[in-house]
């Protein structure tokens, strides 16, 4: 049935057909020389030589692989087709066109010549048996003229290269088809991601998305390779019919009844097959999903001692995998087994149906009839992995599809030149909803009219709708009636800071042009020149991904520079000052809203209600619906609802800050002058440490070190020598099959009927081998992959922060995805096929070596230049496939990190630039690709003509030898044997290579098996007591603390001790090492002197979840999990509903979780995105109350939250914990006033510690300069 998509404007490009500069084809850059090779080059692959030579000297890297030429290019695939597709639905009629057929005219010309190619090849094997049955009638003295065995001999050796070329350039041109298709759905998968609604994007996680990508458009990619088999065989098997009735008459009626007995058997395999495909893919997704989740969230994890639960969790979704894994494995394994003995059943029934219907056999009669079955033996061997190939294509394709299909963001805002025009937004009578499905929405009867230049204030409290209303001026929020036009270019500045990969100063730029005094200018106004002192290479630090190596504040920053430099018309900031401190919010209010922005449309969601007075007009939001929009002034008067939002700051505070945005009023700190940073001398003093590290890959010939460790695995070996012994005796049993025949065919003294019956038995013994052989490897495969993963991911979990912050998340799931499905599905198999395949070739060599001794002349040089072959084959081979896994790595890196960020690159109009990168690393992903399997087939080639050399002389030395006619069956039996060798050695040599390739996942994963590992979970002899810590007593002893062996110290020798149930208030600038100090609390990083002791234990000393499990915090980013909100609060499942329905009442969530129908059930998403900043900040504090610890870290807590859930949660802090000791690193001044003691910071050294009342009266105190300071931009909000 045809597959076909609903809309053709769903697989619209995003680019339009103008095409940017820097896409452009350079003309001088190095592209592969199979561009503009010759006929004979391009037939022989002598194209690919220099590579190979190259390869032979040096470790090939990416750098020294030439490009794919254009018509192979990611973007000219993607483009062209979309062509063919707008050209099929010009066409039709009903709007849905046919994506296979698209597929199919796009490639029509490679998929003909492809196919002209095989035909060849299933036309010259044909011909090989009956040049067999010629040469055992030469063998007996039947010349039909003087030099026929010359004349066959040249004519094999013809047949044989004719075979050669028409098959290396069939599977050449199906690879390179796979390679266009695989290309063209990665792009359309990735710009789909990047205008996917909201409410799909419920349905799709971007573990899932990634599948999508690194493997379901893999595999689709890998099926043109069996396309052609498909009616190839059905025609081998045809035309082995006509020599098969050549030979043994109407017996091969019973020939055919067995094949399609076969064939027929097979079906319900097929069927079984696809279901257990299609649920183990759907396992696969959940477990990504899963992984992906707790990867990206790993530091929360920890945090909260919960990595042993969450593994367990991805350990059972494993388990559910692997139950369809193994059945997937069990029904690959009988359907090998049952065509591996398909000839020998074949060869049974027809020897049985010649003796019942007294048809004579010879010896040139039996063995042409099994010389033809043998040959066709290897395809119909395929014949199970062209199903699979087949049925894995269709489930992927099926799925891509699916998604390409899901429901895109509305495209309902008009754009212009906001210049030209009196109203920048305009939004009439409208309402919103984040899923249009739904007949909830979100925003009701919204009415903006905003003016050029015009500064608009939205505020409110928690869960009001105030980030909504910027996305829906964004598009990214459902229209469900009236109108929203946005004319000019906007920038958008997310309340979660979104940070790429990469360079400080490429996160800035986002793709436009470097200004240097533009520059300049933009880091002054975000007060980022301080920040670029601090970091080792100013602004070209590689910035880890999620920014991992950034304070929340110094994220927040680097987005508002990034808006800045953007020189919009329209800013939207979503929140950006609650991350940073009192003064530096000020400073950027100062510099960046009224200052630099002084000319701009600013729309600013704050909960700092001191900079609402200088604002042209506030918005009052409650439930989805602006309540009120006026000026501060009438607001304050007329407002009640106003009035209670100011009577809250007030009482938190008792002061209001003042904003002053004339420069003279600017305080000097604001105006320092702060030193350029010289980076290129940092560069020229040496390399520098960057965080994000290159992916490591092995060099060279690993040998068998992959090998040792996947059968290291379950008693791996034991499997392995099983099943290696149980093909030997299908070996031996095929052997004494053929000298059986051999010997006593023409015996008089023998009866057919014992000849059968001793065929038979002898055949029987070879299936059950082969069952047993089939079951074993199954059990290797199952128990190796088991264990591989369980290791990998114990591993994972227990490994440092440091390797999350340095290592991209992309680069973990393909290796827990891609690499982890090789091993599961293809590594046993093709262990066990290399290992058979290469014991049968040599049994083809020694027999023709009995037979004919002299051909051991041609042999023994043809084994040794195979070996030379292979070496100098797999020196750039295994190179090729290290470069491939690691730009796979890069490619899901990218699609994770885009998903991440879709609504900001959607913002700021960046889709094209993506795209284009997207393409990029698509085709360095596919350039690997392309050199492998051409290297692949430039191997074969060359082996098939030394085996093409051998047939030839030994059916030539098998004519010419003086034999007598008696003997003449063992010729038979030879020259079946050697019109096999060319396939048997391409086979053995071909799995060989493909064993090679795919045991480097093996490679990778052992990368991950051997991650150094944290300090024990556990530590037996020193485990505290239950109810431990008891006072909740922290005293710190000289703490120096390095994040890397050779970085510079962190903390420089703190020493403190914060007394039992005090409030304890950390502060300092960004970059003291306030955040650094929490975290060695908790051990993510350990200390490089001093220690840290809790009620008289010391943290070193005890096990990382005795330690982590005791402390509760509540992190700056609110991090919630997909799931239920019950299971968000209370992950372990240790606490009753209604002990957890008490905790929603204490942090102000039961009435919310009430309104929704599933109350506790109720749906969280993927971050939490369902829920707003302030609910998701009280799920984390009914997680703390549902500990009930006696040390509580708030870090920076509330930084992001309005004043009046702040007041509410510190309200509740105080209520809750009044006994306990909680320790508070906050920006707001008033969150940290009424503690017992402050800690003061800076530079990561202690610099005052005491009372805060003492602190404030100390001339010279870092508090009281920070409280001024605070102090100093505030004013009574009655002065207003």
């Amino acid at each position: 049935m045809e597959t076909s998509i609903k809309e053709a404007t769903l697989y619209t490009p995003l680019r339009g057909e103008e095409v940017r500069d820097d896409s452009k084809i350079i003309e001088d850059e190095k592209v592969t020389p199979f561009s503009n090779a010759g006929i004979l080059s391009r037939m022989s692959f002598r194209w690919l030589n220099p590579l190979l030579k190259k390869g032979k000297v040096i470790v090939l890297e990416d750098s020294d692989l030439p490009k794919l030429q254009h018509a192979d290019r990611a973007e000219t695939c993607y483009t062209v087709f979309m062509e063919q597709l707008t050209a099929q639905t010009n066409k039709g009629t009903s709007g849905s066109p046919p994506v296979l057929s698209t597929i199919f005219i796009w490639q029509r010309k490679a998929i003909l010549l492809s196919g002209l190619f095989a035909l060849i090849k299933v036309l010259t094997l044909a011909t090989g048996p009956l040049l067999l049955k010629a040469f055992i009638r030469v063998a007996q003295g039947k010349e039909a003229f003087k030099y026929e065995g010359y004349a066959l001999a040249a004519g094999l050796f013809v047949v044989k290269c004719l075979e050669s070329l028409s098959e290396r350039q069939w599977i050449f041109q199906t690879r390179l088809i796979g390679v266009r298709v695989r290309s063209m759905l990665s792009a359309a998968i990735y710009q789909k991601q990047l205008r996917l609604s909201n409410a799909a994007k419920a349905f799709h996680s971007p573990g899932q998305i990634l599948n999508y990508v690194i493997v379901d458009a893999y595999r689709i990619g890998e099926f043109p390779y069996y396309f052609h088999r498909i009616w190839a065989t059905s025609l081998q098997l045809c035309l082995a019919l006509l020599v098969i009735y050549y030979c043994v008459g109407k017996a091969t009626v019973a020939s055919l009844l067995a094949m399609i007995l076969i064939v027929v058997g097979n079906s319900p395999m097929a069927k079984l097959q696809h279901r257990y495909l299609t649920k183990l893919m759907v396992a696969q997704d959940i477990r990504l999903k899963a992984i992906t989740e707790a990867v990206t969230n790993m530091k929360v994890l920890k945090l909260y001692g919960w990595e042993t639960r969450f593994r367990n969790v991805v350990e059972g979704l494993r388990k559910e995998e692997a139950r369809w894994q193994s059945s997937i494995l069990s029904q690959r394994g009988y359907y090998l087994a049952l065509f591996w003995s398909s000839p020998i059943v074949i060869a049974v029934v027809t020897f049985w149906a010649c003796y019942l219907m007294r048809i004579p056999l010879d010896t040139g009669s039996a063995f042409t009839f099994l010389a033809t079955i043998r040959i066709v033996q290897e395809h119909i061997r395929l014949l199970p992995d062209v199903a699979g190939s087949f049925i894995e294509a269709k489930v992927a394709l099926t799925r891509i599809l699916k998604f390409l299909e899901e429901p895109e963001l509305q495209k309902g805002t008009a754009e212009g030149n906001s210049k030209e025009l009196a109203r920048p937004i305009l939004i009439k009578e409208a309402s919103f909803s984040w899923d249009i499905s739904s007949s909830k929405v979100t925003l009701e009867n919204i009415d903006l009219n905003i003016k050029p230049g015009e500064k608009v204030a939205i505020c409110g409290e928690v869960g009001s709708g105030k980030s909504t209303l910027l996305a829906a001026i964004l598009g990214e929020v459902s229209c469900t009636k009236g109108t929203v036009q946005v004319y000019g270019k906007v920038a958008y500045v997310s309340q979660t800071a979104w940070i790429q990969t990469g360079t400080l100063q490429e996160n800035i730029l986002f793709g436009s042009l470097m200004d240097p005094e533009k520059y300049q200018e933009v880091l002054k106004r975000c007060s980022l020149e301080q920040d670029l002192k601090i970091l080792p290479c100013g602004d070209r630090t590689v910035i880890g991904e999620r920014g991992v190596n950034l304070s929340g504040g110094q994220k927040q920053r680097i987005q508002l520079a990034r808006a800045l430099y953007h020189d919009a018309d329209i800013y939207l900031l979503d929140d950006p000052f609650s991350a940073v401190d009192a003064h530096t919010a000020t400073s950027l209010f100062n510099e960046y809203v009224m200052g630099a922005l002084s000319e701009k449309t600013v729309l600013l969601v704050t909960h700092q209600v001191d900079f609402l007075p200088v604002f042209n007009t506030v918005l009052l939001m409650s439930e989805g619906k602006i309540l009120q929009a006026d000026t501060y002034q009438q607001l304050s008067v007329h407002s009640p609802d106003f009035q209670n939002l100011l009577i809250v700051k007030s009482d938190a505070t008792n002061q209001e800050r003042q904003i002053s945005y004339s420069s003279s009023q600017r305080p000097t700190i604001a105006n320092q002058e702060i030193e350029e940073i010289d980076v290129e001398e940092k560069f020229k003093k040496g390399p520098v440490d960057q965080l994000i590290e290159k992916e490591q890959k092995e060099t060279g010939d690993s040998g068998l070190k992959p090998y040792i460790q996947y059968l290291k695995q379950n008693r791996g070996f034991l499997y392995l020598s099983l099943s290696l012994i149980f093909h030997l005796l299908f070996i031996v049993g095929q052997l004494a099959q053929g000298v059986w025949l051999a010997a006593e065919l023409q015996n008089p003294a023998i009866s057919i009927l014992i000849l059968n019956v001793i065929y038979t038995v002898i055949g029987c013994a070879m299936s059950v081998c082969l069952l047993i052989r089939s079951h074993v490897i199954v059990v290797l495969g199952t128990k190796a992959s088991e264990s591989i993963f369980s290791k990998a991911i114990v591993s994972i979990f227990r490994a440092p922060m440091f390797y999350f912050d340095s290592t991209p998340v992309g680069r973990i799931l393909s290796r827990l995805s891609s690499d982890l499905s090789i091993i599961d599905l293809e590594l046993a198999m093709k262990l066990s096929t290399a290992l058979g395949s290469t014991l049968y070739t040599f049994l083809s060599f020694a027999i023709l070596a009995i037979l004919t001794w002299p051909i051991l002349f041609l042999i023994i040089p043809t084994v040794y230049f195979t070996t030379v072959l292979q070496k100098f084959y797999l020196a750039s081979a295994n190179e090729l496939i290290r470069i491939d896994g690691t730009t796979k790595s890069s490619v899901a890196s990218q699609l994770a990190e885009s998903i991440a960020g879709a609504e900001s690159i959607r913002a700021f109009k960046e889709e094209d630039r993506f795209i284009l990168e997207n393409f990029r690393l698509t085709d360095a992903n596919s350039i690997p690709y392309f050199h492998s399997f051409s290297a692949n087939e430039w191997l074969i080639q060359r082996l098939e003509g030394l085996c093409a050399v051998i047939v030839s002389f030994s059916a030539l030395g098998m004519t010419l030898m003086p034999l007598e006619a008696s003997k003449s069956g063992y010729v038979g039996m030879a020259l079946a044997y050697a019109l096999a060798i060319n396939e048997s050695v391409v086979f053995a040599t071909n799995t060989q290579c493909m064993l090679s390739n795919s045991v480097i996942s093996v490679e990778r994963l052992e990368q991950c098996m051997h991650i150094p590992s944290e300090a024990p979970e556990k530590i037996e002899e020193n485990r505290p007591l239950p109810n431990w810590p008891s006072s909740g007593r922290v005293e710190i002893n000289n703490l120096k603390v390095k994040y890397r062996p050779n970085g510079p110290l962190v903390l420089r020798g703190i020493s403190c001790t914060f007394g039992g149930g005090h409030k304890i208030g950390i502060v300092g600038r960004t970059g003291s090492g306030k955040t650094t100090l929490i975290i060695a609390l908790f051990r993510l990083v350990e200390p490089t002197d001093g220690n840290i002791i809790i009620d008289d234990i010391d943290i070193s000393k005890i096990g990382l979840h005795d330690l982590r499990s005791q402390i509760s915090i509540i992190p700056q980013d609110p991090t919630l999990f997909n799931g239920s909100v019950r299971y968000n609060i209370d992950p372990l499942f240790e606490h009753t509903d209604s002990e957890i329905w008490q905790v929603l009442e204490k942090c102000h969530l039961r009435e919310a979780v009430q309104e929704k129908e599933e109350g506790l059930n109720s749906l969280v998403v993927h971050d939490g995105s369902n829920w707003s900043m302030g609910q998701r900040q009280f799920i984390c504090l009914g997680r703390a109350l549902l500990k009930r610890r006696k040390i509580l870290v708030l870090d920076e807590a509330t930084a992001s939250i309005d004043n009046a859930t702040d007041t509410l949660i510190q309200k509740t802090i105080r209520t809750e914990f009044a006994t306990c000791t909680v320790i508070t690193v906050a920006h707001r001044i008033p969150t940290v006033i009424d503690c017992t003691m402050v800690l003061s910071m800076k530079n990561g050294e202690m610099v005052e510690y005491d009372e805060p009342s003492k602190l404030l009266n100390q001339e010279g105190s870092l508090f009281r300069k920070l409280v001024e300071e605070y102090w100093s931009y505030s004013g009574g909000h009655n002065q207003h």
